[in-house]
């Protein structure tokens, strides 16, 4: 990971999945690292199992305006801010069968989310700061049952492209994951999760499904790198080939 030792990073959804191998490597390369989430419970468990004095965590909802406002009045400066968290229990459903409160959440958590934490979190970045969100391959490789992802997926990336020219010399990227092993497949594919992901891999050029790491690699080049902004880093087997 490059040039985040000695840094303050703030994760939303680095208690679990994608944000969680973050959330180690951060700490592993000396980072001071803030975890917000939703679920008091789960960030008493991350504080419990990786024991760390650089980790702090903080409940709060980032879809909630007033929730966002508080916890930045809170922190004050951060070096990078970065968000994997992503709402999507109930959404992958047929068109007659969506659910628009479940597709709302969608939206909150992988739009309005980012967008507060950028209006929130870019007054307390330093210029050298970055702002990190996730998008996914559903915008590029969109399935039955995924239309309300595979839209949200696509307006964060737009979201980024305007952020990134309205806060420069602040950077925002996104990373694009492809189909990544983590436990949000509970909700995408149940009790088919390994035969599903193992039928995706025997397809994709690279031979495997990603893996939590790999998006965490991803995320690392983003944040250390000043000369990538308004960028789109996809980190997805070749998938959007097949």
């Amino acid at each position: 990971m490059n040039a985040i030792a000695i840094k303050r990073i703030l994760i939303a959804g680095g208690a679990s999945g994608m944000g969680l191998a973050l959330t180690k490597r951060a700490l592993a390369e000396g980072a001071e690292v803030i975890v917000v989430g939703r679920n008091e419970e789960r960030l008493h468990r991350l504080r419990q199992d990786l024991d760390h004095s650089s980790l702090t965590t903080i409940a709060a909802d980032i879809a909630r305006e007033n929730e966002v406002a508080a916890l930045f009045r809170q922190l004050g400066r951060v070096d990078h801010i970065v968000s994997t968290a992503a709402d999507i229990e109930g959404a992958y459903e047929l068109l007659p069968s969506i659910d628009l409160a479940a597709a709302q959440k969608v939206v909150e958590t992988k739009v309005f989310g980012p967008l507060l934490l950028a209006k929130y979190g870019a007054p307390v970045l330093s210029p050298a700061g970055s702002l990190t969100f996730t998008s996914g391959i559903a915008a590029y490789r969109p399935a039955a049952r995924g239309a309300v992802v595979a839209a949200v997926n696509a307006a964060l990336e737009g979201l980024v492209r305007a952020l990134a020219v309205e806060l420069a010399p602040i950077r925002v990227n996104a990373v694009s994951p492809g189909w990544v092993d983590t436990p949000i497949w509970t909700f995408v594919a149940g009790d088919r999760k390994d035969e599903t992901l193992r039928a995706m891999a025997e397809r994709l050029p690279v031979g495997r499904v990603g893996k939590a790491d790999d998006i965490a690699d991803a995320i690392g080049f983003l944040i250390g790198n000043g000369f990538t902004t308004g960028t789109v880093l996809h980190v997805e087997g070749g998938h959007r080939l097949i």
